[in-house]
């Protein structure tokens, strides 16, 4: 028996009280947006449940890993729906259910009705006896377990009848777009793709800016952070990705400034330009993949100096985890085999052999004045020379 349709489960939207359908719209949209790719679906609320119903043939695994990709759901129920409101259609829908979802017939289960429907002629104890009678007759080596079953075989008695008896995880959070906007500081990293998602996971649609360093960086590194902002975007929806040409202003730093301060001066600029940007598109916040300690510039005292020049709040959903956390959801996420391919961007390309890791902002903002005489126009230049791609 083919599954047809899925029932969502949502978490934390449930909570939201009377903003609550705001929510639930917001989910359905994303919804119809991640499932377009799959087929053709209906997707709809009912009492309390949202339904996704197949309208055209479409392969279940894609449509599961679709769903998975959606932020607000939290269990994927796949279905059958019954719909005739008899009773023997009933039992004969479930067995054919059972028999086909479970081929090893050594478990135990627990029936478990729900009648919405107060026109249907049996309650919801009576549907349970009667349902759990057939199942332990049809199948040998099965045993009911009303307390800890290993299979709870669900019927929800509504407009038509939905059996079910699986949850797939799904990845949590809330529907992106209901939290605003920010700019992500993109790089070639494993860091920064998993900051995107971890904050477009609660509801935060994502921009992107991207730091090139031709002839110092290649074509391909550029191509490899493409790739990445592709592989958030499943998660995020659509990224604009802004790449900026930055190697003249890494060229002036690298020329006027001590190069033990290189990496904080060059990330003050870069948070400049990307609230830049993040102010046009009206981004509310930036967003950075940094973890207290792990390199020279992610020191508390050298992170407090690069938070200095911006006006936003710059979340850091990554700072207090160590690198194989970061690894970990890396993994889960699918960027990691793209992050670690050998091309290099531009923050590892100008570094200094012993970088400051204490640096001092009254120190840096003088060291910073070498660079009076050129950097308006340079940031000018390089903001007016950015590439924006649309990245679906």
């Amino acid at each position: 028996m083919q599954v047809t349709a899925f029932l969502i489960k949502y978490g934390e939207i449930g909570i939201k009280g009377k903003n609550r359908y705001m929510f639930e719209d917001a989910l359905m949209k994303q919804i119809r947006f991640a499932m377009n790719p799959v087929g053709e679906f209906e997707v709809r609320k009912e009492s309390g449940r949202m339904f996704v119903e197949g309208r055209s043939e479409f392969d279940y695994d894609e449509a599961v890993e679709a769903l998975q990709k959606v932020f607000g759901i939290v269990g994927i129920c796949p279905m059958v729906i019954e719909k005739t409101k008899d009773i023997e259609h009933v039992r004969k829908t479930v067995l054919t259910f059972i028999d086909e979802q479970y081929p090893v017939k050594d478990f135990t289960f627990k029936v478990h009705a729900r009648r919405g429907d107060k026109e249907f002629p049996m309650n919801s104890m009576a549907i349970n006896m009667d349902i759990g009678e057939k199942i332990l007759e049809a199948f040998d080596g099965v045993k009911v377990d009303v307390h800890n079953p290993d299979v709870m075989v669900n019927i929800e008695v509504r407009k038509y009848i939905y059996i079910y008896s699986q949850e797939i995880k799904g990845p949590g959070g809330m529907p992106v777009g209901t939290n605003g906007k920010a700019m992500l500081l993109l790089s070639g990293g494993i860091d920064s793709p998993v900051a995107g998602y971890m904050i477009a996971k609660r509801g935060v649609r994502i921009d992107a800016t991207y730091f090139h360093a031709p002839p110092y960086t290649s074509e391909r590194a550029k191509q490899k952070v493409v790739d990445l902002a592709k592989i958030v975007a499943k998660y995020a929806g659509p990224i604009d990705l802004h790449v900026v040409n930055f190697t003249d202003i890494q060229l002036a730093i690298y020329e006027k400034c001590p190069h033990d301060e290189l990496t904080i001066i060059m990330r003050r600029y870069m948070m400049k330009i990307a609230e830049h940007f993040a102010n046009e598109n009206n981004d509310l916040a930036l967003i950075t993949g940094e973890s207290i300690g792990q390199v020279a510039s992610q020191t508390i005292h050298n992170l407090a100096i690069t938070n200095e020049v911006c006006g936003m709040p710059v979340f850091r959903p990554c700072i207090g985890m160590d690198k194989q956390e970061i690894v970990d959801i890396a993994e889960k996420i699918g960027t990691f085999e793209t992050s670690i391919q050998p091309f290099e961007d531009c923050c590892t390309i100008f570094v200094a052999k012993h970088p400051v890791t204490k640096g001092n902002l009254k120190r840096i903002r003088k060291s910073e004045e070498h660079l009076n005489d050129v950097i308006d126009d340079l940031m000018k230049e390089a903001i007016d020379s950015t590439e924006v791609i649309h990245v679906k």
